[in-house]
């Protein structure tokens, strides 16, 4: 795994475009999340589709040609700074093979964030672009609008990421020890959904990994660490750090299948970093040098997140 390209941090005045890769999105959340944007200086723009609904497949916010759009056409304006994604839920791997990736190279480098299923499009970003991405709460999300911690970690690493190099954990290590690696990761389901197809990265080796899941039962986790492991993808990666298992059941049978599944591959884990499906979400940068701590509960990157 090879650090990436470094997009620019944003300035007061940035223009932002909001668009909606995968669910629905609550038009309340929608706005709360846009007038966020607002007090931070920004300029917000939404993409056509962020409020509309797939005719078929309600879980979508549209079809799959008009959320690629969104998302490409947002991405290739010169006018934005960022691409912020309103939320998760389910549609990123549907739509992930219409985007002109040469298209969106010529753009230029740009901040993108999102989380849960914008994993997809984190990998694709990785792959394609070469691109830092944010793993960040969403932009009408529920935990961003809503939680004071949550809007300003990201605001911080967007305007002065020098400021949030150092992210701690609240757990203990999983395993103890220290890694060095460069950053990747996202929801696990995800990640192993992807495997194989054009956009995923090949493999985690040399990687310092960042994964987090909610609703997945215990099983259900196990089946995805498994078939990491069973592919190789797993082989060479330098630490892994947890983060948030909401409504994965009771805690200590999701830490079971964790030990299990993770202690054998001899690399640093540390627990309840903070990211993801969880109150007061934190941003964690992919792509970026860094090393992971377990035993001080520490992930430090070696670069500020942006330029």
């Amino acid at each position: 795994m090879r650090e990436l390209q470094r997009p620019a941090r944003l300035a007061p005045g940035a223009r932002v475009a909001v668009v909606a890769p995968s669910g629905p999105v609550v038009e309340e959340r929608l706005q709360a999340g846009l007038d966020i944007l607002r007090g931070w200086d920004l300029d917000p723009v939404v993409g056509p589709h962020v409020l509309g609904r797939d005719s078929a497949l309600g879980y979508m916010a549209a079809s799959d040609a008009d959320r690629a759009a969104d998302l490409q056409r947002a991405w290739c304006d010169p006018s934005v700074d960022a691409v912020l994604c309103a939320r998760g839920g389910y549609g990123a791997q549907r739509m992930v093979d219409l985007i002109d990736w040469d298209a969106m190279r010529a753009a230029g480098p740009k901040v993108f964030t999102g989380f849960s299923d914008i994993t997809a499009l984190h990998q694709a970003f990785a792959t394609r672009l070469g691109l830092v991405t944010l793993y960040s709460p969403a932009a009408a999300g529920v935990d961003f609008v809503k939680n004071d911690r949550a809007q300003e970690h990201l605001r911080a690493t967007l305007f002065a990421p020098e400021t949030v190099r150092t992210i701690p954990a609240a757990g203990p290590a999983l395993v103890p020890g220290r890694a060095r690696g460069v950053t990747l990761g996202g929801c696990l389901s995800v990640l192993a959904s992807d495997l194989g197809t054009p956009h995923a990265l090949a493999s985690a080796r040399g990687g310092l990994l960042m994964i987090e899941d909610v609703g997945e039962q215990p099983y259900r986790i196990d089946r995805f660490l498994t078939q990491l492991l069973r592919t190789g993808w797993l082989d060479g990666v330098s630490g892994i750090a947890l983060g948030s298992w909401a409504a994965c059941g009771p805690y200590d049978a999701v830490r079971a299948v964790l030990a299990d599944r993770l202690g054998a591959l001899g690399v640093p884990v540390v627990e309840e970093v903070g990211f993801g499906h969880c109150e007061g979400a934190l941003t964690i940068p992919f792509g970026v040098a860094a090393e992971l701590d377990a035993d001080a509960g520490t992930l430090t990157l070696d670069e500020p997140a942006l330029r």
